[in-house]
């Protein structure tokens, strides 16, 4: 269409349209920011999830875990004799431990030189290259190795397949290697000697501890059947070695065990060497760290329940609403954020289900957390006023927790598993510890946050204020299109003025020419 801006009238027509579409916007308006405040109370929302998020998160990794509680502090009289740490221990434990002999792994070297020209021969190229440069033949496309696991016991036979004509003897020892056969073989270029050693000490009592077969070991590299021949053998200097255990004494009890390390009431033992005398080992609760987990939290509790009683009680200015684009040109870069301080407080003020999480999470933390003797608590621990917590007295507080230092330490000090099983006694209803309500009125929450306001993950169709904005979406979508046409229509009205005002004005000269010739 055709638009006459006022050339007969003589009147600004883009400001009249302008300032007439004006008026015709302002449902619109109030349309963008309707669906501005939706999309506001959204992100709050998702904010406060994930606020509670991160406080589980914290649970999760401190308090929830066993080994937070079980933590132990290691110490030994001689640490380059005995090293030991806490794997899976609950209780603390005072040892010695005298160190007798260490665990030694098997192994088996070659009866003399396996090539007759040492010089000429190349372990990087093919077995058939160099088939006549081994002292004695083979045949087998195939070896196998059994040797000592890390159990002490006989591990399974594994096959591994050569091909003389792309293998070679270096290729063939990284086989070997990189298998699971359990051993480590080498070749030694200045003796011609071929060698294997078990990767696991200990001594299998009447057997030997590496097996061979496949007449490329025991023909082409002259290796006997196992390490044990090669012992009985009686050669010297000895073609092998035989597997050796660890022999030691603890608190008066001789023991042996096949590696130099290995695990007794959840304490991991390390031998390192010989004693001529007992090594004392001793375990004490790491306090500071149980301390720390139950502070952590604590603050993190306090922190996350404060910024949602403000959430909640934020005062909501309803005639500070969000800003147009013509109304922030028409302010300062500091009004602007002023203004949409006050636009954006309150999105959450008065909501049922941060209200009702805020109520549910103080009243997870009351009563007792177990039946004394019978859900395995203590009952001088059996809830968090008996490890110095409790709630502040002051009701501007919100329920936030308060720690007697003291007494806290003296409980963990006392008994650190009656606070871990207070914490997380798995039971039902009053029997069940803290945490695990704790983190069930989260999860309950979380979800049914993210039933109005969705996360990152889901669109909007997923959750009811995504719907809502998709709605608004649609109504924007109908009114923008509603108001082409209007504006089409006011420039339709004042094109016709235009056209007649200059159609007046047109006969207006002829008749004035008329007269003018009279």
């Amino acid at each position: 269409m055709v638009r006459i801006g006022g050339l007969a009238s003589g009147m600004d027509i883009d400001t009249l349209v302008g300032d007439l579409m004006k008026a015709e916007r302002i449902p619109l308006n109030k349309l963008h920011q309707k669906k501005q405040l939706m999309e506001w109370q959204r992100d709050d929302y998702r904010t406060m999830n994930k606020l509670l998020a991160d406080l589980d998160e914290l649970i999760k990794n401190g308090l929830y875990r066993s080994s937070t509680f079980t933590k132990k502090i290691v110490t030994t009289s001689d640490e380059s004799a005995v090293s030991v740490r806490s794997i899976s221990a609950t209780s603390n434990m005072n040892s010695s431990l005298q160190v007798h002999t260490l665990a030694e792994a098997a192994n088996m070297t070659s009866n003399g030189s396996v090539v007759t020209n040492l010089e000429g021969f190349d372990p990087n190229k093919t077995l058939d290259s160099q088939r006549g440069l081994f002292s004695q033949p083979f045949s087998d496309t195939q070896i196998t190795i059994q040797s000592i696991g890390k159990d002490g016991k006989l591990g399974v036979m594994t096959p591994i397949p050569i091909d003389p004509s792309v293998d070679s003897l270096n290729t063939v020892i990284d086989k070997i290697n990189n298998s699971n056969a359990g051993v480590i073989a080498f070749f030694d270029s200045v003796t011609g000697k071929f060698s294997i050693s078990a990767k696991n000490t200990g001594d299998i009592i009447g057997d030997a501890e590496i097996h061979l077969g496949g007449d490329f070991l025991t023909s082409a590299l002259k290796m006997d059947d196992n390490n044990q021949l090669a012992v009985d053998a009686g050669n010297i200097p000895p073609r092998g070695k035989a597997g050796v255990n660890a022999d030691f004494t603890i608190n008066g009890l001789r023991t042996t065990r096949s590696s130099n390390i290995f695990v007794i009431n959840g304490f991991e033992y390390t031998l390192k060497k010989t004693t001529a005398s007992s090594v004392k080992v001793s375990s004490a609760t790491d306090e500071e760290t149980v301390f720390k987990s139950v502070k952590e939290f604590v603050d993190k509790y306090n922190e996350t329940i404060s910024k949602i009683s403000s959430e909640v009680k934020e005062e909501r200015y309803r005639k500070y609403q969000p800003l147009t684009d013509e109304d922030r040109e028409g302010m300062t870069e500091k009004q602007a954020e002023l203004w949409d301080e006050k636009a954006k407080s309150g999105m959450l003020r008065g909501d049922s289900i941060l209200i009702g999480a805020l109520n549910k999470m103080r009243s997870d933390l009351g009563g007792t957390f177990g039946v004394p003797g019978i859900d395995g608590i203590n009952d001088n621990y059996d809830q968090l006023a008996d490890i110095g917590i409790k709630t502040s007295s002051n009701y501007r507080d919100g329920g936030k927790l308060i720690i007697d230092d003291n007494k806290l330490r003296e409980a963990i000090k006392n008994d650190p598993n009656a606070i871990y099983q207070l914490f997380n006694n798995n039971g039902a209803g009053d029997s069940q510890g803290l945490v695990l309500r704790l983190r069930s009125t989260i999860e309950n929450t979380v979800k049914n946050i993210e039933a109005r306001a969705g996360n990152v993950f889901r669109t909007n169709s997923q959750f009811t204020l995504g719907r809502n904005l998709n709605n608004i979406d649609k109504q924007i979508n109908r009114f923008e299109n509603r108001l082409i046409k209007v504006e089409d229509r006011y420039w339709r009205q004042f094109t016709a003025m235009e056209k007649a005002i200059y159609k007046a004005n047109e006969q207006s000269a002829q008749l004035m020419s008329q007269f003018s010739g009279m």
